[in-house]
């Protein structure tokens, strides 16, 4: 019994310290916190911390993975399915990334802001097992609009889904945008880049 709410207070422990760094790291990134800020957010001592994870990279580390996760986990399988239209594969990828971005507004502005301060170290940590060059969706594109690098098409895609989310607070400001308002529209939009994909790949 003793060892049993040992081990609960262990995870209890260990999860409110990633939740602490989850909330800090997207606040400041990471070569602006320091491990102090994120004891201080969990609300217990830095020796305590350090016990549980041994250093602020490893910490980072495990929380970017585990965003690149929630962000490209179920992308690898939709783009690579032999079974399904470019059409249907786009309507997937899409559905996927607004619902996940949906639930998790943070990751846009988070995974950019880390690219840009540390390319490299991102790079490293984000090595996918899929390249989408090698991807069905790229070669179907390929085939379909062999005038077109495929690749205009993938920006064409990302840029269709993840923009409104990064773009939020301008468009906001400029449009006057409610918070409601905006979550309507991108659930509209999951048909709607589907339609306008289509259009792109089919004009001439």
């Amino acid at each position: 019994m003793a060892k049993t709410k040992a081990a609960k207070a262990d995870l209890s422990t260990e999860e409110k310290i990633k939740e602490a760094a989850r909330k800090v790291f997207t606040q400041k990134g990471y070569a602006a916190t320091r491990t102090r800020d994120i004891a201080e957010e969990a609300g217990i001592n830095l020796a305590l911390l350090n016990y549980y994870f041994r250093s602020k990279e490893k910490l980072f580390e495990l929380i970017i993975m585990e965003k690149m996760q929630i962000l490209l986990g179920k992308i690898g399988p939709i783009i690579m399915d032999k079974n399904t239209s470019i059409e249907e594969k786009v309507e997937q990828v899409a559905e996927h990334y607004i619902d996940t971005l949906l639930a998790n507004p943070d990751i846009p502005l988070f995974v950019l802001g880390e690219i840009r301060s540390n390319p490299d170290k991102f790079a490293s940590l984000i090595k996918t097992k899929t390249n989408i060059a090698d991807s069905t969706l790229f070669k179907q594109l390929a085939e379909k609009r062999p005038d077109i690098d495929p690749l205009h098409f993938i920006f064409n895609m990302l840029g269709l889904i993840i923009f409104p989310f990064i773009g939020k607070p301008l468009i906001q400001l400029i449009t006057g945008l409610k918070s409601e308002q905006a979550i309507t529209l991108m659930k509209e939009r999951k048909m709607l880049v589907k339609t306008w994909f289509s259009a792109m790949v089919a004009a001439t």
